[in-house]
């Protein structure tokens, strides 16, 4: 077996198209592509790619993707940030909603947490000291 790398993660939401733009504005990532479908998009965050596909599609495949509950993540995606409050503001301005205000961990990070448009549950954080 060859060497693997983590090349993308997929979240299953309602609208690709209204995700991508939110993602944009709320987290500064670029979009890499739209699928003419709409069904299926895809953002440049770094190393890996944040890619989305409607539950529609999923249904489609056969996959039975669950809705998401906010209230309940199973989950979380974590974005690091040099200035965690400046990040925090910015998805909060692009209508994220607030999970948690910033907060210095005991190990050295500052931390804050917002959902996504579609209730993901997301922590921004600054990098960890060493």
């Amino acid at each position: 077996m060859g060497n693997l790398r983590f090349k993308y993660t997929i979240l299953y939401v309602e609208n690709v198209v209204d995700t991508l733009q939110f993602y944009q504005a709320a987290f500064g990532f670029n979009q890499l592509m739209l699928h003419e479908s709409g069904d299926y998009g895809e953002l440049d965050t770094g190393g890996t790619t944040l890619s989305f596909s409607t539950l529609k599609l999923m249904d489609e495949l056969g996959k039975n993707p669950a809705q998401v509950n906010a209230s309940a993540p199973s989950f979380e995606l974590a974005f690091e940030a040099d200035d965690v409050p400046g990040a925090l503001s910015q998805a909060i301005t692009a209508g994220a909603s607030l999970v948690q205000e910033v907060q210095e961990m005991p190990w050295g990070q500052t931390t804050a947490y917002v959902s996504d448009n579609n209730g993901f549950l997301i922590e921004i954080c600054s990098p960890l000291k060493s």
